[in-house]
């Protein structure tokens, strides 16, 4: 099975987060696959594994330990910043890959 949602906790207050992101746990532990779209950094740190994009483009791909040793990042707001930095300087190869095999 295979889910996917866009930006699910968008307006929603920290308390009912915590909740939302309780469920997907237990989805995935069912063996669900769970696509999460998301602009807050934080969230997309509770992924298995993170793609971000800039102008539509796929720039980074790798877990979130992945990401912030590639990027020399302390959380996933600092690589956010550098891949966006990256981006401004027109740096537009993927250069950032996975570290695991899916």
């Amino acid at each position: 099975e295979l889910v996917f949602l866009d930006e699910p906790t968008g307006g929603v207050d920290p308390a009912t987060r915590r909740q939302f992101w309780e469920l997907i746990y237990q989805a995935a532990d069912q063996g669900i696959t769970i696509f999460v779209t998301t602009h807050y950094m934080d969230e997309a740190e509770y992924c298995d594994r993170i793609s971000m994009m800039v102008d539509g483009h796929i720039r980074a791909l790798d877990t979130p330990d992945g990401l912030k040793y590639r990027f020399n990042a302390r959380d996933m707001d600092e690589v956010f910043q550098k891949l966006a930095r990256e981006a401004q300087r027109g740096e537009h190869a993927f250069t950032h890959t996975q570290t695991e095999q899916p």
